[in-house]
């Protein structure tokens, strides 16, 4: 099956189309530089990356340990600064931005999803997934309606009241994305979001994550090993020593 530009992309055994997605660029990287100094050595983390993606994709990162690529994410959703290039968030340069505004930047339009899960362990699952909206503002009836829609989006709604000691890792993470979706971001970021998941439960999150790409055509831009992960997406770009080695659609790989 071929999308209207002539390229698919695998959904598990299967292809999923890519859509003609010509609205323009919702992330933009221009000469994107990032150097660590430890004193003793310095590390070009990333050497004059140039990059950009459309509003709706799901594109994956790959490349070996240490070679750039949750650094990337990093400098891209502002988590951490450039020192030298530019970040764009549709349209707007992240290094005009004062910290309060980039911080208000991502709470408002950025989703976070994180191999280790970071949910507060003496929370319940539904004041976890609340919480960023209460931190924006939210009076805590509407984040908590919310939170609960949010739950019930990732088929959780049940265990709303437990702890995430109480949850298996799936339903953790199952939280993890519930959060991340709750203030609806134009676009949620992933480091190894099934990293510490076994390859069924992997599969299942990356089934919920495909459907809320298609369904609500939010941008996601997923850092991971595990090739079968990066292949449910539309876009590979594989990285190396801190420079883009190659940018294909799904449908392009050899």
């Amino acid at each position: 099956m071929t999308g209207k530009r002539g390229t698919a992309v695998r959904e598990g055994s299967e292809t999923r189309p890519v859509e003609d997605r010509s609205n323009g660029s919702i992330i933009e990287a221009r000469g994107a530089q990032k150097v660590y100094d430890t004193g003793e050595i310095k590390v070009h983390a990333l050497k004059g990356v140039d990059l950009s993606i459309r509003r709706g994709e799901m594109v994956s990162v790959m490349g070996p340990s240490g070679c750039g690529k949750t650094t990337l994410l990093n400098c891209l959703s502002g988590l951490d600064g450039l020192d030298g290039g530019e970040v764009l968030i549709e349209g707007e340069p992240l290094s005009k931005m004062s910290d309060r505004k980039r911080t208000r930047f991502r709470a408002e339009k950025m989703g976070f999803i994180f191999q280790s899960y970071n949910l507060i362990p003496v929370l319940s699952g539904v004041e976890n997934v609340e919480l960023p909206l209460l931190v924006a503002g939210v009076k805590p009836r509407e984040a908590r309606r919310r939170a609960h829609e949010a739950l019930a989006l990732v088929g959780l709604d049940d265990q709303a009241g437990k702890r995430p000691a109480e949850m298996s890792g799936g339903q953790q993470q199952r939280v993890t994305v519930a959060r991340s979706l709750v203030n609806e971001p134009a676009i949620v970021w992933g480091d190894e979001p099934t990293g510490a998941l076994d390859s069924e439960t992997s599969s299942e999150i990356m089934d919920l994550l495909v459907e809320l790409n298609e369904e609500r055509e939010q941008t996601f831009v997923l850092v991971t090993h595990d090739a079968s992960v990066a292949h449910r997406g539309h876009r590979i770009i594989r990285m190396r020593d801190g420079l883009i080695e190659s940018d294909r659609a799904n449908g392009e790989e050899s």
